[in-house]
């Protein structure tokens, strides 16, 4: 998670959360097995403070979850995160689908499904707002921004999920309690044979010198009258304020 402060972004140091479209990747894998079969395995790269997510996952009905845990991931940019997932997935080997999260609720990279996609050699779909399987077939609609698109390909692969794509469940407290006796597998870099080098701030590409945030001081405006006349308004304000120029 991340807090804003009057001249720049930090990590907040409240407790872990589960990113927002990860949750929705989560209740459709569990909504994917429960209709398929199969099992669900979680996984995310954190501090050992993140057992608390992945009990969670737990709790929604995730049969397996993996922490990857060791100091040398810390200052990943997305490659070397994708290097550490793209190790644990390899190391599990027997997977059908791979469902991530669109994007995140702190830096919105739209990155990390992609990249591991890539690395792992496997046909994607991103921003995914319904998922069918049949078979060994995925059919699949995609939000885009001025329409919707049907696309299918073959298992194994990798989905992006959106949130219109489910409403994640909230798990009951007998579910909760299950969960937390559940082990929780944790892998370091020595697991995953991973040298210092290829991880965190050291195997990154990216190096973020600062990170500040924007404010917006104008009052909002309000336009009164027919169609055509704040249509009219609303290009004569923006040509005021030279987003727009004269023909």
């Amino acid at each position: 998670m991340i807090e804003l402060d009057e001249d720049a972004i930090r990590e907040s140091s409240r407790e872990p959360r589960i990113n927002g479209t990860d949750k929705n990747a989560v209740e459709e894998a569990v909504r994917l097995r429960e209709k398929h079969g199969g099992r669900v395995i979680t996984i995310t790269m954190g501090s050992t403070n993140s057992q608390d997510i992945l009990r969670e996952t737990l709790a929604m009905g995730a049969d397996e979850a993996i922490l990857l845990c060791d100091d040398s991931f810390e200052g990943a940019d997305a490659h070397a995160t994708v290097t550490v997932l793209e190790a644990a997935i390899t190391k599990i080997l027997d997977y059908d689908l791979i469902v991530c999260g669109a994007y995140s609720d702190d830096e919105y990279a739209f990155q990390i499904g992609p990249r591991i996609a890539e690395v792992c050699n496997l046909p994607q779909i991103t921003y995914a707002s319904r998922i069918i399987i049949e078979g060994r077939r995925v059919i699949a609609e995609r939000e885009l921004e001025y329409e919707k698109q049907t696309v299918e390909t073959k298992l194994p692969c990798l989905i992006t999920v959106l949130p219109e794509l489910n409403k994640p469940r909230t798990p009951s407290s007998d579910e909760w309690t299950a969960a937390s006796r559940k082990a929780i597998t944790l892998w370091d870099a020595a697991d995953l044979s991973l040298s210092e080098g290829e991880v965190g701030f050291n195997g990154s590409l990216i190096d973020v010198l600062r990170s500040t945030k924007f404010s917006v001081n104008k009052s909002p405006v309000i336009l009164q009258g027919t169609e055509q006349e704040v249509v009219g308004k609303i290009v004569d304000i923006l040509k005021r304020e030279v987003f727009l120029g004269e023909n």
